[in-house]
Order: C-alpha cells, then sequence, then structure tokens
C-alpha cells in the first residue's frame, strides 16, 4: 500500500475552493479533500493581516503529493500559496487502501 500523505492548503473564497478540490479529485491527485472556512491570522508583507480564508485538507498519497506543486503552480490564486504536507504514520488500514486505490484509479 502507498504511504499516505495529508497536504493543506488556503483559499480565499468557497468557490475557489470547491473548484480546486473537483480539480483535485478529477486529475486523481487526491481521494478526498474537506473544505471548510477558518479565520487567518498572519504577516503579509509588513502588515499584519486578518481574513476568512477556506481550508483544503487534502488526502492523498506519497507520490500524488509530489505531483502537488505543479498542480498549485497552474490552478493556486496565491502569490505564495500554502502546501504543507504531513506524513501518517497510522490509521485505518481500509481508509488508507481507500485513498491508495482513489488516487491510482482502482476503485
Amino acid at each position: 500500500m502507498a504511504e499516505t500523505r495529508i497536504v493543506m492548503t488556503t483559499v480565499d473564497e468557497e468557490r475557489r475552493a470547491e473548484q480546486f478540490a473537483a480539480a483535485l479529485i478529477e486529475r486523481r491527485l487526491a481521494a478526498c479533500v474537506n473544505v471548510g472556512p477558518v479565520r487567518s491570522v498572519y504577516r503579509w508583507k509588513g502588515r499584519i493581516e486578518r481574513e476568512v480564508e477556506y481550508l483544503l485538507i487534502i488526502k492523498t498519497t506519497a507520490e500524488q503529493a509530489s505531483r502537488l506543486e505543479a498542480f498549485f503552480k497552474e490552478l493556486h490564486p496565491y502569490e505564495l500559496p500554502e502546501r504543507i504536507e504531513v506524513s501518517l504514520e497510522g490509521g485505518s488500514e481500509e481508509y488508507l487502501a481507500w485513498v491508495s486505490a482513489e488516487v491510482q484509479g482502482l476503485e
């Protein structure tokens, strides 16, 4: 079974988040993407910003996660997109197998 990864990013609008998530699924770069609003506080270009953003939690494999950099450059709306990748050390074997099968097109 492939090594499972969680990749996180944020975008500025719900519509964009839904489009981004759908494109990830359609291209089999992810098995599942959770989308939800969050309030972000950060420093950008010398100013403290406070924004509502949409967090995408992307479930994928290590192989597909390596392809996300090019995908983000193509479709992400931000000048400097967040792309944080987390390796999983465990989880439901059945769920992790499903993630692997979905991104490989083996469902």
